[in-house]
């Protein structure tokens, strides 16, 4: 399908203001799309929005392969935190000219997901989706904007990695290309050495990196979720920074350093 799924996190959502020439350009770039019959469905996160409201009531933040540890409590400000930054990102699109629509994974089905287990707690694991009301809101000229909060058979909330809930949809969806943007260049060989950036990787390799370790913290699971997409349906998947302006336009015309995800 001629369409994209775009997940934005880290510092690119550090000001989530209608002015902020990130945004700005966001939904330039959104709009380019929409008229060229290629929508896209952005998916985010809010990690840094998180810690702040968890540090407000006084919980410390814990991660453990780059997850979020998460129970009952930390589960209930994680949907709120996520909520306001829906809230927000909606808000700077339609300021800018998108017809953006915010949802969260709980809306139409759209992620549901079992437990991880201990330690984490709600944290979700292998989202089942049903994209569905994405594809409604397509017909009808709308930009999807998702909140990466999934539900249980049971109906308890769970917190859905932002990489892991784009990955699933974009698979789902047999989409265009994943492009997920963080706060970094590309995909580092050394992790610890920022000249060590690689332009493309195999899956294989992808699965190597995991193994050995070289894929730390954050980067864990956004890897998995590149291999998720494409083994699912996903033509391409790119690895971006999100805090460039025109990240989107400049990622589909080659002009952006990037790290492409290969078959």
């Amino acid at each position: 399908m001629s369409a994209l799924v775009v997940k934005i996190g880290g510092h690119a959502l550090d000001d989530l203001s209608p002015s902020n020439a990130a945004l700005v350009a966001l939904a330039h770039d959104i709009l380019e799309l929409r008229e060229q019959n290629r929508p896209v469905l952005l998916v985010h996160g809010g990690g840094p929005q998180i810690d702040d409201l968890l540090a407000l009531v006084g919980i410390e933040s814990t991660f453990i392969d780059g997850l979020r540890v998460t129970d009952a409590t930390t589960m209930h400000l994680v949907d709120l935190a996520l909520a306001g930054v829906n809230r927000a990102l909606v808000t700077a699109l339609r300021v800018n000219g998108v017809a953006a629509a915010g949802l969260s994974g709980v809306d139409g089905g759209l992620l549901t997901a079992t437990s991880v287990g201990e330690p984490w707690g709600h944290v979700a694991q292998a989202p089942v989706t049903q994209p569905a009301i994405i594809q409604a809101l397509w017909s009808a000229g709308f930009t999807p904007v998702v909140s990466p909060v999934a539900a249980s058979l049971e109906g308890a909330r769970l917190n859905c990695n932002a990489d892991t809930a784009a990955g699933a949809l974009a698979g789902a969806l047999h989409c265009e290309g994943l492009l997920l943007l963080s706060d970094i260049d590309q995909l580092r060989l050394d992790p610890d050495d920022p000249t060590s950036g690689l332009a493309e990787v195999s899956l294989a390799e992808v699965d190597d990196m995991i193994l050995r370790g070289l894929a730390r913290d954050g980067m864990r699971p956004k890897l998995a979720a590149a291999a998720n997409a494409l083994t699912a349906g996903a033509q391409r998947v790119w690895l971006a920074n999100g805090t460039v302006v025109h990240a989107l336009r400049d990622v589909l015309n080659a002009t952006l350093v990037t790290t492409e995800v290969r078959h």
